[in-house]
């Protein structure tokens, strides 16, 4: 992109276009008919019903799915070889697939409801724009303009396409959803920066001006503009697997290699012991289908579902049931300054007057108050910013807090207006009793504001008031107020001017130098004609009254939480469109750069040595310019990630914090991105998992984010990452405590192949423990309570720390597992022995025990049973089996907290 560069005389033989005029109709139809209108495309959609599809045979349903068609095929092979064949196999697998269509259907549902997926892009297209055309300025719909139209802006328009400014009068721009800049910009006809993002001659796509009025002509249109290019790049991510996700596929790569060895091993063990190959089939198949956890797939859902509401309610909205976990995983964080850690409100921080610095009470009731109020000094600073100030509040705000109160002006005259509306009182009837009666704006070249006051004291007629950048306005005072009394400005003066002006600019504030000057009654009488053009009046031998910063101050509860995430182990790194010593303050002050660790460029200040002379592995804490960051290699910002554990980037662009995710994840770190402006949409989508703020996130940052923060709070992150490592440990337990029942179910039936003996464990029966009595208690776990620990941990490797790991499957099956098969083998032998078999005579009878001509089969004591009477001896078998997994499952169930405290 390179309009901000040309010439205005290239710009109109560029675009056809004349500056006074405008396009012609026909030219502008030719244009419409060749770019089409001015819409961004949306992002591409996933069809409802692949949405479906993916919860019907994604991850954990696919098992389900083959364990189903594999008992399918197991009674096909029954029904072709068996006169009456048994329906335990057809039971089963209508019970599996009705298992995974309930559940994935319930799954469908939560998301659907979870997400709330919005139209990103339905409000970006302002519905009309005031265009010029063929000489005459028309309203039409914005979709219609076309590059090269002429185009009028005033002040709380939003602009309607990227504009190259032709003409400004006090134009200023809020481009903070788009930069990350709190302040707003400046709009004039200068070209003043390379960077097409930072040049004071391009006004953008979907940003609102806040003041003054330009007219532009259009250089970009829907997709091809800034902005679009930015959705563009965010929509054309391809996004990860989620750490549960990977974990899911993880267990089912472990119980389908269980599952398949010992099935195959006591395939191969059938055909040795004489069973025929399809008899062998049928015995693999089961041993296959047993290995299942029919119910864990429905207690997985309704655990991240239960977590999910939970998080709601704490104002964490997940669109995605699986990021729940993924934010639990989060080691490194990399959050948006503007609206995030910030307030997106600029405040009064401190003021200097009578050589002091003190701080700003912003208080309601005014309680902080650190500076004498009756000083006359103070009197005359607040008189000059409240009246040299163009702000005002919007009707209607009478009842709210003042400082919650809408405004009309830009950021830094609302701040001011505030400030002094908490502190003197009203200012609408300050205003009053001082009318204006004369004003020069602020401008780039002057870089002062200055106005012209009735006065309300009778000796002077008429006031002068200015504010601006300090330097400028300390060149135009002769003298300075200090204690109400007017002294000459020498050079201790001066001094102490710099030195308060050089610390209040090191906190990262935006500083205001604010003078006054009252005009001779005799030279100016009351009906004076100020000409503000052809200037008839002083404005030099002025009186400094004072300095005032402001700053977008950070939210109260981000330092306790950020506090929260270092103790947790998170690493939190500010990525930041805005000044790097504005961002390095704001890192300070929430606790991002700790207290007491140095940057290199403080090393350097401290020892009093060139930069270049610091090493930089001395500094724990560094603060990256985004036009260092361009000139990186990978390399060596993956070894910066590495080795500084306090980061700050500024100047970023939204290319730039998508390089910085990827270094992140290069490195190994699950990261967490949160932002609310169109700028980390990119960087949303990208991450691990994307967090958007639900009050001031534009629609494009919600549509790209996977969990959204209805109150706008970093604070709830912590809640979500402590909610995120819950739901990993309940799952673990759950898994645990879910896996525990296969052995007791699979040993029954292995069994029943090596040492021929009627079935110990029934189909119905084995349902009945997965999606019955397991089904509660394993769903209950989601309702644990967090272990003392769990935020002061280390955050959990993926690599190392699974959820379903080796020990965790000996301890289900090799200890808890085997108790359970023994208890279970216990009272079958013993119901069977009170009925006359004796485990000796067992051995080898099930051929004879399941022929239903076989109506003499005889027990220890040679009493013959026909076979109704074994059966009814088997289903008591089976009960009594079922009775004594299941109690022994509650003691598992009690236990499992301190088994689980023990598991790496």
């Amino acid at each position: 992109m390179d309009d901000h560069k040309i010439s205005l005389d290239d710009l109109e033989r560029r675009y056809t276009v004349d500056l006074a005029r405008g396009l012609t109709n026909a030219k502008a139809l030719e244009v419409l008919a060749r770019d089409g209108p001015n819409v961004l495309t949306p992002p591409p959609t996933t069809p409802e019903w692949v949405k479906f599809c993916r919860q019907l045979f994604g991850g954990f349903s696919l098992l389900l799915w083959i364990g189903a068609i594999l008992c399918f095929l197991a009674y096909s092979i029954q029904v072709a070889t068996e006169d009456e064949p048994a329906n335990d196999n057809l039971y089963l697998g209508v019970v599996l697939s009705a298992v995974v269509i309930i559940t994935g259907c319930f799954s469908y549902y939560q998301e659907a409801k979870s997400s709330r997926i919005m139209d990103s892009f339905k409000n970006m297209v302002p519905q009309q724009a005031l265009v010029i055309r063929e000489g005459e300025k028309m309203t039409i719909n914005a979709e219609l303009l076309v590059r090269g139209d002429l185009v009028e802006i005033k002040g709380g328009d939003r602009i309607p396409a990227d504009l190259r400014v032709v003409s400004a009068a006090g134009c200023k721009v809020d481009n903070s959803s788009l930069t990350g800049e709190s302040e707003p910009q400046t709009r004039t006809t200068e070209f003043t920066h390379e960077n097409p993002l930072e040049t004071r001659n391009i006004a953008f796509f979907s940003t609102n001006c806040v003041e003054g009025t330009a007219h532009g002509v259009v250089v970009g249109t829907g997709d091809h503009t800034v902005m679009g290019r930015i959705a563009t790049l965010a929509s054309g991510l391809e996004t990860g697997q989620t750490p549960i996700n990977m974990e899911i596929e993880h267990f089912i790569r472990l119980i389908t290699g269980v599952a398949v060895f010992l099935g195959v091993s006591f395939f191969i063990l059938a055909i040795i012991l004489g069973y025929s190959w399809l008899e062998a089939v049928i015995f693999l198949i089961g041993i296959i289908v047993a290995n299942v956890p029919e119910g864990l797939l429905a207690t997985v859902t309704v655990c991240l579902t239960l977590t999910a509401k939970r998080m709601a309610k704490k104002n964490c909205l997940v669109k995605n049931l699986e990021a729940v976990e993924t934010l639990g995983s989060t080691s490194t964080i990399c959050s948006d300054k503007t609206g995030t850690l910030t307030q997106n409100r600029m405040t009064v921080a401190h003021m200097w007057f009578d050589n002091m610095i003190h701080e700003a009470d912003t208080t309601e009731d005014q309680s902080g108050a650190t500076f004498d109020k009756s000083s006359a000094t103070w009197h005359s600073l607040s008189h000059v910013a409240g009246l040299c100030n163009r702000a005002e509040f919007k009707a209607g705000q009478e009842n709210f807090p003042i400082l919650k109160r809408d405004t009309a002006g830009d950021a830094s005259e609302s701040a001011l207006l505030k400030c002094i509306e908490l502190s003197c009182g009203c200012v609408r009837s300050m205003r009053d009793r001082n009318p204006k009666v004369g004003e020069i704006p602020f401008n780039s070249t002057n870089k002062y504001q200055l106005s012209i006051h009735e006065h309300e004291d009778s000796e002077n007629v008429h006031i002068l008031v200015m504010k601006g950048a300090p330097e400028r306005i300390l060149d135009r005072c002769s003298t300075i107020m200090i204690h109400g009394q007017e002294v000459p400005m020498d050079a201790n003066w001066n001094d102490a001017f710099q030195s308060a002006y050089m610390e209040l600019g090191g906190l990262g504030e935006r500083v205001l130098g604010f003078c006054h000057l009252p005009l001779s009654p005799a030279q100016f009488p009351r009906g004076f004609t100020f000409d503000c053009e052809d200037v008839n009046f002083p404005t030099e031998g002025m009186c400094f009254v004072g300095l005032m910063s402001m700053i977008d101050p950070p939210r109260a509860a981000v330092p306790d939480a950020v506090g929260k995430c270092r103790s947790a182990g998170i690493k939190v790194i500010m990525v930041t469109g805005d000044h790097p010593i504005t961002a390095k303050a704001i890192a300070k002050g929430v606790g991002i750069i700790s207290e007491g660790n140095e940057t290199v460029e403080d090393i350097a200040e401290r020892l009093n040595i060139p930069l270049s002379q610091v090493n930089p592995r001395d500094a724990k804490a560094c603060v990256v310019h985004g036009g260092d960051l361009k000139d990186m290699s990978a390399e060596y910002l993956d070894d910066l990630l590495r080795n500084h554990t306090e980061i700050v980037f500024a100047r970023t662009s939204p290319q730039q914090k998508l390089i910085i995710v990827e270094g992140c994840q290069r490195t190994g770190a699950i990261v967490a991105v949160t932002g609310d402006g169109v700028n980390d949409s990119p960087a949303l989508k990208k991450a691990d998992i994307g967090v958007a703020m639900g009050i001031a996130g534009s629609d494009v940052s919600k549509q790209a984010a996977d969990m959204i923060l209805l109150d706008d709070n970093f604070a709830s992150i912590v809640t979500g990452v402590e909610e995120g490592r819950l739901i990993f440990d309940n799952l673990k337990k759950s898994i645990a405590y879910t896996l525990t029942s296969n052995i007791p179910e699979i040993s029954p039936f292995l069994l029943f192949i090596i040492a021929s003996i009627p079935l110990p464990l029934g189909t119905v029966t084995i349902l009945c423990i997965d999606l019955g009595t397991d089904m509660v208690p394993a769903i209950s776990l989601a309702y644990e309570t967090a272990e003392s620990d769990i935020m002061k941990r280390q955050p959990r490797c993926p690599k190392t720390d699974k959820l379903v790991n080796d020990r965790l499957i000996s301890m289900a099956y090799g200890q808890i597992g085997m108790i359970q098969a023994i208890a279970g083998f216990f009272t079958y032998f013993v119901i069977l022995a009170e009925n006359g078999f004796w485990p000796g005579t067992l051995l080898g009878i099930r051929l004879n025990w399941d022929d239903r001509a076989n109506n003499e089969v005889e027990d220890s004591y040679g009493q013959q049973w026909t076979y109704e009477q074994r059966k009814v001896i088997e289903f008591t078998c089976h009960t009594s089996f079922f009775a004594s997994i299941v109690v022994v499952q509650w003691a598992d169930l009690s236990v499992l907290d301190n088994i689980f405290s023990n598991l790496p």
